[in-house]
């Protein structure tokens, strides 16, 4: 069906869209996207309707973006286009953001980060929605956002908030810090991860205490760094003491 899209004009696409039964609809939006020929994207951009079309046929078309293997640019300009400006459901606002967030991570993995001015324009919609973010859930939603972009350049915004924020935000920044591979983890996000580990500055929810001893013990630890967890069991309640005493025993086998 996907191949047979791909050879298909905008005008068929649309036509196919605009009379499929509704319970038809979101396979054919999840062809479409699929196929990401530049038909089928024009017809995907006049058929969606963020303001009418029902919440279930935008979520679909928004995760089957975020979870494209091989995006596009103009995949990404389209969620972008559907969500600048517009009043949208929560739900929906919250799925586009961090689907933007995937698609550019992506992007970026195809080395195109430099190349596709609407990548940069997916990055900077994160960032200024970020600063703007008032509501703690906001900012959570623009973190796990920068969790799946996964840019090197944001990890000291995710610092801040790992260190600085409630609960529910220094956790959504923890776990996305938890998604970078070693080289990224440099002795500046250790030194935070400790800091919050062994509750330096103030106290902190044990998930986000186990995240930041997870960044350690999987980023070429130091021997000290495990000592000092180690010896910080001692303290903890059974199940976490536990998993983190598992979780050294593996590094060392």
């Amino acid at each position: 069906f996907i191949q047979m899209l791909r050879g298909a004009k905008k005008r068929d696409v649309l036509q196919l869209l605009r009379r499929a039964p509704e319970e038809m609809r979101p396979f054919l939006v999840e062809a479409a996207v699929a196929t990401q020929s530049v038909a089928s994207l024009a017809a995907l951009s006049d058929f969606l309707d963020f303001s009418k079309e029902p919440k279930s046929l935008l979520e679909k078309f928004l995760y089957a973006a975020a979870f494209s293997p091989r995006p596009s640019g103009e995949l990404l300009r389209l969620v972008l286009d559907k969500l600048d400006g517009k009043q949208l459901a929560p739900e929906i606002w919250e799925t586009g953001i961090v689907a933007v967030g995937s698609l550019v991570g992506k992007l970026c993995q195809q080395k195109l980060c430099g190349l596709q001015q609407v990548v940069e324009h997916g990055v900077e919609t994160i960032l200024r929605g970020l600063r703007g973010a008032e509501e703690e859930p906001e900012v959570v939603v623009y973190l796990l956002a920068l969790g799946n972009a996964m840019l090197p350049e944001t990890i000291p915004t995710l610092l801040d908030h790992a260190e600085d924020g409630p609960v529910a935000v220094t956790a959504a920044a923890t776990s996305a810090l938890r998604r970078f591979p070693a080289p990224h983890i440099s002795s500046k996000v250790k030194q935070a991860m400790r800091r919050i580990f062994h509750q330096k500055r103030k106290g902190y929810e044990k998930t986000c205490r186990l995240a930041a001893a997870e960044i350690l013990l999987d980023n070429n630890p130091s021997p000290m760094d495990v000592i000092n967890i180690l010896l910080a069991t001692g303290e903890m309640e059974t199940e976490m003491a536990t998993f983190l005493l598992l979780k050294v025993q593996n590094s060392l086998r």
